[in-house]
């Protein structure tokens, strides 16, 4: 057997997964794809904490107050 008829019976292997529609064949294609994209969204975002625009606002006017309350204006 020579390199090219193991390289076709692979190949038609893999197509037959791809084109089947073969539930399994379609559920492993989601699962697979939902790793890809998921995984690095998930290892983005699993040490920030989302804030709401409301809890950002909270914390603009608490800044602002403090830099306005710690006395004297700086543009003198």
């Amino acid at each position: 057997m020579g390199s090219g008829e193991a390289n076709s019976g692979f190949r038609s292997r893999i197509e037959h997964f791809l084109y089947s529609g073969d539930k399994k064949h379609v559920f492993a294609g989601i699962a697979i794809v939902s790793a890809v994209f998921g995984l690095p969204w998930f290892l983005m975002n699993r040490g920030s904490k989302h804030q709401s625009h409301q809890d950002y606002m909270e914390k603009a006017n608490k800044a602002r107050s403090e830099r306005l309350s710690s006395g004297q204006s700086p543009l003198k």
